[in-house]
């Protein structure tokens, strides 16, 4: 039987949602660097590609050492399948974290509300204070259809109790307004909204009950390959590398597992990230000149130094996949 001095209650718990290449990683990457030095942190980390990088990222800047703790689940929308993908996750980093604050991050393509649902459920009853929902928006995408009428983005929105305008430095004099009154027609009557760059947060934004109801009544469907048992730990086979797809909400994910002996030029890898049309583009690389992760949006490609990671991978989120991606890849090489 667990000690009363082992259990996990009332761990303040804080969701960070967006939509693709909003910037929701680094996000979390800035909050994680003004954590408390007396507290443990962890991060459970949802993909919607079947690889899963997030992790090797956070990983690759921060340890257990540093009392962070990562958890990815990878492979489609994490409160599918009744949301055990997401419980056992959950559970298995609660055990090993026993956290002072646990921040949650659904894949752009994910929906919040069944999230929130597993979350508020009567088994996390007591393990669990549910705190501000964060949802961040590049502002300049609400006159894009492919966005304002995607019903993810706008439950994102939705649920949130503070709108992030992210990457204000980007934006047009008219798109701080138009966020305002966006929010202000999708969202609830007490929503924040703030702005800020290259996700920078602050920890008083965490703070405070969430004011979102739960009880979504909505059951979505992804598609098969969505189902299909994760390929991010599976062997990789002699050729030392291998791809997996899946597609859903519109958008499809193309990602490649490479062996850690797969050595890859730095320079050539950049020419190709610079190359490729998606949505966004997550990666981490062995290269000739050290261990590095990327991020890639539409606007802008993001290198960073890794201490270390046990493989390649790259996930690209896209409209469309281009055939020619792999030789590229292996070009690189």
């Amino acid at each position: 039987m667990m000690e009363k001095a082992d259990r996990i209650e009332a761990v303040p718990t804080n969701i960070i949602t967006g939509f693709l290449g909003v910037g929701k990683t680094s996000a979390i990457l800035h909050l994680l660097k003004s954590k408390p030095d007396n507290e443990r942190w962890a991060v459970l980390v949802n993909e919607f590609g079947e690889i899963g990088v997030d992790g090797s990222l956070f990983q690759g800047q921060h340890s257990e050492d540093g009392n962070i703790f990562i958890r990815e689940v990878p492979g489609g929308c994490m409160c599918c399948a009744a949301g055990l993908p997401m419980q056992i996750a959950l559970n298995q980093l609660l055990a090993r974290a026993k956290p002072d604050r646990l921040l949650i991050e659904p894949t752009g393509l994910g929906h919040p509300i069944e999230v929130l649902d597993v979350l508020t459920a009567e088994y996390y009853f007591n393990v669990l204070l549910i705190e501000k929902i964060i949802t961040l928006v590049d502002a300049r995408n609400l006159d894009d259809p492919r966005y304002t009428e995607h019903a993810t983005f706008n439950q994102q929105i939705a649920i949130a109790d503070v709108i992030v305008g992210n990457k204000e430095d980007l934006y047009r004099p008219q798109d701080r307004l138009r966020l305002e009154h966006y929010a202000k027609s999708k969202s609830q009557c007490e929503v924040k909204v703030i702005f800020t760059e290259q996700g920078r947060l602050s920890l008083t934004a965490l703070e405070g009950s969430t004011d979102a109801s739960v009880g979504s009544g909505h059951h979505h469907r992804h598609s098969q390959a969505a189902e299909q048992d994760s390929l991010v730990n599976a062997p990789l086979p002699e050729s030392g590398y291998l791809k997996a797809v899946n597609q859903g909400e519109g958008f499809h994910s193309i990602g490649w597992r490479f062996d850690s002996r797969k050595i890859f030029s730095r320079q050539a890898l950049v020419s190709f990230l610079r190359g490729v049309v998606a949505e966004r583009v997550k990666a981490v690389f062995i290269t000739e000149a050290g261990v590095f992760g990327y991020n890639v949006t539409t606007d802008s490609l993001t290198e960073i130094e890794l201490d270390d990671c046990f493989e390649s991978r790259i996930d690209i989120i896209a409209s469309e996949i281009c055939e020619q991606w792999e030789a590229q890849l292996l070009d690189c090489l």
